[in-house]
């Protein structure tokens, strides 16, 4: 890859590495040099500008992000979209992370073009929390590199994947000395119950014995008996020895204690056995906290079903000083996950209100374009991409609209006012966005060209700390359609009157506008007459 100054006669195809201003707008950076934009700088007064040219060879960012993103996404993780060089990995379902260490290095040794960071291994994650994200630090990486890192990616399992909780049905054994109080007893059991909650299991069932082998032993073994999986044995005394009542308790009722105690602080004390095939965790007495300890770390893993040896207990050691970590969630302070990245909430506005005055006296978005309705193919494009929830702005002929979306998942919204022009749709969809929301995308129910992959990429795009708080596909340049907009412009988005849609906001929040090229026509192609449709079926 070649990057300097490149005299602008001379720079179409080239990638601009600093964002140019100009007279009416601005360049922004990772812009393509086109032969109009060349035209442009040059009208501008500009004569160079600090670009990349790509070599033979050079894969560019955007396009290697997404191939290492796709490789290294095994169970239950899903890699978004790439723009600028990213590509991240979202989790799709509640549990722990796996992640190989070692391949994470390896692939961060190959080349200093490419990076790749991840959650650490066996950290609790929550659905569309960030997993992983891949960075292409210049404006391309060589072949050679992205394919060595391929390799790797493809070694074995799944390089980054997502153990999801399975619901268990757990048993648990308290244990009472005379001098226990009730209190110290409900507290224990209603610290259990909020930990398996947490992971989306419950307490099946409990016993309370007093401090003896033999009444251990045969809580342990009615519980298995009832199909309680795993149990947890959490005694009035913490257990310091192999021989001490609760491991002793275990090995009575035909159990095995695997491991004891373990190199995480708080949360020496605990044991891990077997019995049967029955999990069995012998519970240490910070768990009555809410605090995350060393018992968590084995209760997650194994709610979500991983197999957990003694060499994995013996490894917890580096990190495993919790003791002075504040930070961390707890089961009854905050969700896993709270406080870390994850994909936006992005909700989609399908607009199907209008009235079709140049179509003629039939309504456009019911006619069919390959086997279904118009504003069918709109809606389930929305529904099939990562925005949700797709809220369906209806008014001109609003009950037959609503029947060719029969059986979709989306929230239909009534536009009584929609004679009053396009503004009062937009102001109704907007008004219909939940408020955890961190933006919408507004499509047209008249483009039925534009895939699920056009309205990720926008998503993908979308990020108001960098900048990027409106993200508009283009081609070329030229500007298209849907459009997100970040929550920030809802209120202006609602304010707006007549027949005009937001896209008369941009001109005022132009240093927030992320242009995202699509490189296909489906942004433009808009079905406005029955020639239009003709021509599209003509082409399909």
């Amino acid at each position: 890859m070649m990057f300097g100054k490149i005299p602008v006669p001379d720079a179409e195809g080239a990638i601009l590495a600093h964002s140019v201003r100009l007279p009416r707008g601005s360049f922004k950076k990772g812009r393509v040099l086109s032969a109009d934009d060349i035209a442009t700088l040059a009208e501008s007064g500009i004569e160079r500008v600090f670009a990349a040219r790509l070599a033979a060879g050079d894969v560019p960012e955007d396009e290697a992000a997404g191939e290492l993103a796709s490789a290294i996404a095994g169970h239950h993780a899903e890699a978004a979209e790439p723009f600028t060089g990213r590509a991240n990995v979202y989790a799709g379902s509640a549990g722990v992370a796996v992640v190989d260490v070692d391949r994470v290095r390896r692939i961060n040794r190959l080349h200093e073009s490419l990076t790749l960071a991840t959650v650490g291994a066996f950290e609790t994650v929550e659905p569309r929390q960030m997993l992983a994200t891949v960075k292409i630090i210049p404006f391309a990486t060589p072949r050679a590199v992205l394919d060595e890192a391929l390799a790797i990616a493809h070694e074995g399992g799944p390089l980054v994947s997502v153990a999801a909780y399975e619901a268990h049905k757990a048993g648990l054994v308290v244990t009472r000395l005379p001098q226990t109080k009730e209190q110290v007893i409900e507290k224990s059991i209603e610290a259990v119950r909020a930990r398996l909650a947490a992971a989306g299991s419950t307490l099946g069932g409990h016993r309370v014995v007093g401090h003896d082998i033999a009444e251990v032993a045969d809580a342990a073994r009615s519980l298995a008996e009832e199909g309680c999986a795993p149990i947890l044995l959490f005694g009035a005394s913490a257990i310091v020895d192999r021989g001490d009542v609760v491991p002793a308790g275990l090995e009575a009722a035909g159990g095995e204690v695997v491991h004891l105690g373990m190199p995480v602080d708080p949360g020496n004390l605990m044991m891990l056995g077997r019995l049967g095939k029955v999990p069995v965790i012998g519970v240490p007495s910070c768990a009555r906290s809410p605090k995350v300890n060393g018992f968590d770390w084995v209760l997650q893993r194994v709610l979500a079903g991983l197999e957990v040896a003694p060499a994995d207990i013996m490894d917890m050691g580096a990190g495993g000083l919790l003791k002075e970590i504040p930070s961390r969630p707890t089961p009854r302070e905050g969700q896993a996950g709270e406080g870390v990245p994850k994909i936006p909430s992005v909700a989609a506005i399908v607009l199907a209100a209008g009235r079709s005055t140049r179509w003629g006296a039939d309504n456009k978005l019911l006619k069919e374009i390959a086997g279904k309705p118009m504003v069918r193919h709109a809606v389930e494009t929305a529904l099939q991409s990562k925005a949700g929830p797709v809220i369906v702005v209806t008014g001109h002929e609003a009950d037959a609209v609503r029947s060719a979306l029969d059986g979709l998942d989306v929230r239909v919204v009534h536009n009584r006012d929609y004679r009053e022009g396009l503004s009062t749709s937009l102001k109704a969809g907007i008004a219909a966005v939940p408020e955890t929301a961190n933006a919408a995308i507004v499509c047209l129910g008249d483009m039925p060209l534009v895939a699920p992959r056009h309205i990720d990429r926008l998503i993908a795009a979308f990020n108001p700390a960098e900048g990027r708080a409106i993200c508009v596909p283009v081609l070329s340049g030229k500007r298209g359609n849907p459009v997100l907009w970040g929550a920030d412009f809802f209120a202006d988005m609602a304010a707006l009157t007549g027949d005009i849609g937001a896209k008369h906001l941009m001109s005022r929040y132009s240093d927030v506008i992320c242009e995202v090229e699509i490189g296909e026509t489906a942004i433009f192609t808009d079905i406005d007459t029955p020639d239009a449709a003709s021509a599209l079926k003509d082409a399909g």
